[in-house]
């Protein structure tokens, strides 16, 4: 059963997962789901996550054994492993052999990132069924400032192609925030301090939308709408969740290490992304394509792409540095020009 943004679900594999729970009426329930990137399964469990299914679940997708297996042995794997009760074990091991595998690569060095008791059939019924859920592994982040952008490896098996978004409904939001913003700008108090830039914003706004090709640009009127709306706030906000902005405004910054790196960011973060990162998992990224791959949109070179070299605005360098500012200095227009030279537009 694929998902997809705007179905009955939107395409949130927690919403049906609560869904089929209710249906079934099970208190206890584990549920194994495969997901949109190949071998990579995704576990829940009620009332608690006593038999380590989260874990053993993720745990599937790092097994070297398993990197060509089907779904039905991908599945069986999880469910031994869920019998057992040692998922955590075999995932804290697994991620940190590739953890040191892709750190003693000898090319680690060039690269730069910005960056859970038996049970028997009567109690518990383990459940398959095709999900979307975006989770990935190790992936790359470049801040603006820095000379040059170089790729990341990690396991292909991570990323496979996304589903095509909901372009035309994310349009209309989008075309919609931005008349939010600028009704709200017209009604501010004609002295407010943060009147100017968000008039800026509210311009960007508009020229990227007008502009805009896809997914990144549609999500980057998003962001620069609520950067209007913190500048129009008595105390500034955060700007939109860092790793997929569609998450909404983030509640917090936190300190993030990917997988197979030794270099930190800090970024904004949703509540759901930041206990992710609190559980050491991968939060549910916003994918894009770039030259024929399916990629984290920050992993795009940062000269190709104004949203991977700001994050959304979690990887601008102060307050006076804004995604309004850097469309209007032409950033937004050079790195989509640069995108076209090399053949590689984000989001084709």
């Amino acid at each position: 059963m694929p998902l997809n943004k705007g179905d009955a679900f939107d395409g949130d594999s927690r919403t049906l997962a609560a869904v089929l729970r209710e249906r079934l009426g099970r208190q206890q329930l584990i549920l194994i789901t495969n997901n949109e990137y190949g071998k990579w399964l995704t576990g829940t469990e009620w009332p608690t996550d006593a038999h380590q299914t989260r874990d053993a679940a993720s745990a599937v997708g790092f097994l070297k054994e398993l990197d060509d297996a089907g779904l039905a042995a991908r599945i069986g794997r999880a469910v031994e492993l869920i019998k057992a009760g040692n998922g955590t074990e075999v995932y804290k091991a697994e991620t940190a052999r590739i953890d040191k595998e892709y750190s003693a690569r000898p090319e680690a060095e060039e690269h730069v990132s910005g960056s859970s008791s038996d049970s028997g059939p009567g109690t518990l019924i383990a459940i398959a069924a095709g999900l979307v859920l975006a989770v990935v592994g190790a992936v790359l982040l470049v801040r603006h400032r820095l000379p040059r952008h170089t790729s990341f490896a990690f396991p292909d098996a991570v990323f496979a192609a996304e589903e095509a978004a909901d372009e035309a409904g994310l349009r209309r939001q989008a075309a919609a925030e931005m008349l939010a913003l600028g009704e709200a700008v017209e009604h501010a108090d004609g002295a407010a301090s943060g009147l100017s830039r968000a008039l800026d914003a509210y311009d960007a706004a508009g020229r990227v939308l007008d502009a805009a090709r896809g997914l990144p640009d549609l999500v980057g009127v998003l962001a620069l709408a609520a950067e209007g709306r913190s500048a129009l706030a008595p105390t500034p906000g955060l700007p939109l969740c860092f790793f997929d902005p569609r998450h909404g405004t983030a509640v917090r910054r936190t300190t993030w290490r990917p997988l197979g790196r030794r270099e930190r960011a800090d970024v904004a973060v949703c509540d759901d992304c930041g206990q992710a990162l609190r559980a050491r998992r991968s939060p549910q990224v916003m994918a894009v394509r770039h030259r024929g791959r399916t990629v984290p949109y920050f992993e795009v070179p940062a000269e190709h792409s104004l949203w991977a070299a700001t994050g959304y605005g979690s990887l601008l360098s102060g307050p006076d540095d804004t995604l309004a500012a850097r469309v209007g200095t032409g950033e937004f227009s050079r790195a989509r020009l640069l995108s076209d030279d090399h053949g590689g537009a984000v989001g084709d």
